[in-house]
């Protein structure tokens, strides 16, 4: 039975795009605690630990030892994201970081489960280059885990969360639905009960949404600043802390 539960990531794992009335995000992870809290008779412990905008490294180097001395039952991780949006990655440097933190976590009572983020090439502005990337890190990550035991969910070859409807308008990050598509994902593979009131099914059944064309708002308000803060090294995540950073008790 899992009591406690702690997430590492960047703004997948933050929850950006499920936003909340009060500014706030929820996400993925957050649906994934209240599923466990469903499930469980006893009260479930959830710690979200991620920030947007961080890459590989400063996910590793600023979350897992702070995720490992909460000692949680549970811990998922998400990384690289931002890396293959970058003029240059090594596929092969983002797949041995990402062995290295499971095989830091397997050395504790801690069970590690990675998460490959969802897909949003089929909308994006030079998408083909974000698929090959993301497919080569996806398919890599998956082989570098056979035989290790550890669970892979891999969200970026689930082709229904392709669909526009489930991201945001910056169609760069999940919305509340596609957020809830990605913890019914982690809960299945857990095998713990998905929330049926979630919605997800709708939305899948509905079939392919249009892909939506890129307007000069879309470029103004969401892909120049992304440009600018890429040519001045800042990051969205610049000055933010972690959301949740220790085990709060789930409310149902």
């Amino acid at each position: 039975m899992i009591r406690s539960y702690v997430a590492l990531g960047d703004s997948f794992t933050e929850g950006v795009g499920d936003d909340m009335p009060d500014g706030s995000v929820r996400g993925w992870a957050d649906f994934v605690a209240l599923g466990l809290q469903a499930a469980s008779d006893e009260p479930v412990g959830y710690a979200n630990l991620a920030i947007r905008g961080r890459k590989l490294g400063p996910i590793i180097d600023e979350q897992l030892a702070p995720a490992l001395a909460l000692g949680a039952d549970l811990l998922t991780f998400n990384g690289g994201g931002n890396d293959i949006l970058r003029p240059r990655v090594s596929i092969g440097w983002v797949v041995d970081r990402t062995m290295g933190l499971v095989e830091r976590v397997l050395q504790t009572d801690t069970r590690p489960v990675i998460l490959a983020g969802a897909n949003p090439s089929r909308n994006l502005p030079l998408g083909r280059v974000t698929r090959k990337r993301g497919n080569a890190l996806a398919d890599a990550v998956s082989a570098a885990l056979k035989g290790t035991g550890v669970l892979l969910v891999d969200n970026w070859h689930d082709e229904s969360l392709e669909d526009l409807r489930y991201w945001s308008a910056d169609k760069l990050h999940l919305n509340a639905l596609g957020h809830a598509r990605v913890a019914a994902n982690v809960l299945t593979a857990l095998e713990v009960p998905v929330p049926a009131e979630w919605g997800v099914e709708e939305v899948e059944e509905a079939g392919t949404g249009g892909r939506g064309r890129s307007s000069i708002r879309y470029y103004r308000d969401y892909v120049l600043p992304w440009i600018g803060r890429r040519l001045t090294g800042r990051s969205s995540g610049d000055g933010r802390t972690a959301k949740r950073p220790t085990l709060q008790p789930v409310d149902a």
